[in-house]
């Protein structure tokens, strides 16, 4: 019998939600072969079977959070089919009196019994009231101290009471609404005209459609916690700044066909943009920072995220290119093609979504010209990329000729990064990407 456990998805992972299991008791199994989907901070992710055999049991079932090793099933050595539940336990007359000198009977060691999963109103301190139970994440304890929050007053939902980042989050929204309700006066009543009876209400319509109730997805409860508190942490400003992309648009049609070809993949913009933001980066170094507390990171790699919106509308990752800026055009297409791929597929390594100290989100590739998007935490700015498009545009001379434009919108840390800096970054990108020449390529 081989034991499966709740994987460890990264160092600073304590637990994981496990949201879909791929087989069912009694299926046989491969090693190797997917066994369950899991969700965490950082990845969704299918996790392969440890052994072949039969799944003989399940002990933790879909959408329960456990914390890491927990053990979640177990597979057997596949020599039959699973084993069948024991019978029910009947009644049965009571034994005769043992004689007074027999040794009492050994009994067996049972089964170990499956992992306890305690429900979110478990309370999250020891018995003393003085700590919270379990470790705490940096992540935890940065937006306590960040936010002034007292964690004996948060009420923990992750595995053994643990206190999550959802958690802080919620006991902020709630600490706000607390705030606003008691600030809120009381509306006004308004009473008819003396001598006037108050109107009728009006005639009552056929009844609404029933709202349809629908749980919030891991991921999708995810990505709120993390744009919350991206909102709550960082001063948020955008700058929007125009780019020429007429010599990149000449340069990709030229040569797509035959780059396609030779590769096995298509030729985007994409990659001209993260090769231009990674030449910024490195003359901006500030811009690739992040801020702890009163200090400030500069990182020595420029490791940039990559929005990915999953199929059907069921959420967003960001993957990171690792060392952008020592990757030509082809290795970064190569690059964003295959986690790109990997990530709509769940097949994601934890240190593929960690790391990352710029991002950029290519809303263009959706036809929206530009946007303004939230700063991925613990970094300080994002890029976002709008559609290139051919517009009339003065040259010049006062000449009017037939442009291909893109929006490029940063969103930055005003905390951090000033707008004078900010705006200069987006110069240089831009300078890197009007003057481009087919040698870059």
């Amino acid at each position: 019998m081989t034991d499966v456990v709740m994987p460890q998805m990264g160092e600073s992972i304590v637990e994981g939600t496990l949201t879909k299991w791929l087989k069912k008791v009694g299926d046989k199994v491969e090693r190797d072969e997917p066994l369950f989907e899991i969700s965490t901070d950082k990845v969704d992710s299918e996790i392969p079977s440890p052994a072949a055999g039969t799944l003989s049991e399940v002990l933790v079932q879909e959408g329960a959070t456990v914390a890491i090793n927990t053990i979640v099933a177990r597979i057997g050595d596949g020599a039959g089919a699973a084993a069948a539940p024991p019978a029910p336990a009947q009644e049965a007359a009571p034994p005769p009196p043992a004689a007074p000198s027999a040794p009492p009977v050994q009994m067996a060691s049972p089964e170990p019994p499956p992992p306890v999963i305690l429900p979110p109103e478990s309370v999250h301190t020891d018995d003393a009231g003085d700590e919270p139970v379990g470790p705490l994440s940096p992540l935890v304890r940065k937006m306590a101290r960040e936010n002034n929050v007292d964690l004996q007053q948060v009420r923990g939902t992750g595995a053994g009471g643990r206190i999550t980042k959802y958690d802080v989050e919620q006991h902020l929204a709630s600490r706000g609404a607390g705030r606003a309700t008691r600030e809120m006066p009381p509306p006004p009543v308004i009473l008819p005209p003396e001598g006037r009876q108050p109107a009728p209400p009006p005639p009552a319509r056929g009844e609404a459609p029933k709202a349809r109730v629908e749980a919030m997805s891991t991921m999708r409860r995810k990505i709120a916690e993390h744009m919350i508190f991206s909102k709550q942490t960082s001063a948020h400003v955008t700058t929007v700044h125009k780019v020429d992309m007429t010599k990149v648009a000449k340069l990709r049609a030229k040569v797509k066909d035959e780059f396609a070809a030779h590769y096995g993949f298509g030729l985007t913009f994409l990659p001209f943009i993260l090769r231009a933001t990674a030449e910024a980066l490195r003359s901006f170094p500030i811009v690739n920072a992040s801020i702890d507390g009163g200090n400030i990171i500069y990182h020595g790699e420029i490791n940039v995220g990559i929005a990915v919106a999953l199929d059907g509308g069921n959420g967003l990752i960001v993957p990171v290119v690792k060392q952008a800026d020592e990757r030509n055009v082809v290795g970064l297409q190569r690059a964003i093609v295959d986690l790109a791929a990997r990530a709509r597929s769940k097949q994601l390594k934890p240190d593929e979504v960690q790391g990352g100290t710029f991002s950029i989100t290519n809303f263009g590739s959706f036809g929206s010209i530009f946007a303004t998007p939230v700063i991925n935490q613990p970094q300080v700015a994002i890029l976002g990329v709008g559609a290139v498009e051919k517009v009339p545009v003065v040259v010049e001379g006062d000449a009017i000729a037939i442009r291909s434009q893109a929006h490029l919108a940063l969103t930055f840390d005003h905390r951090l990064i000033d707008g004078a800096l900010a705006d200069q970054f987006c110069q240089k990108v831009k300078a890197v990407l009007e003057g481009w020449s087919e040698a870059v390529l």
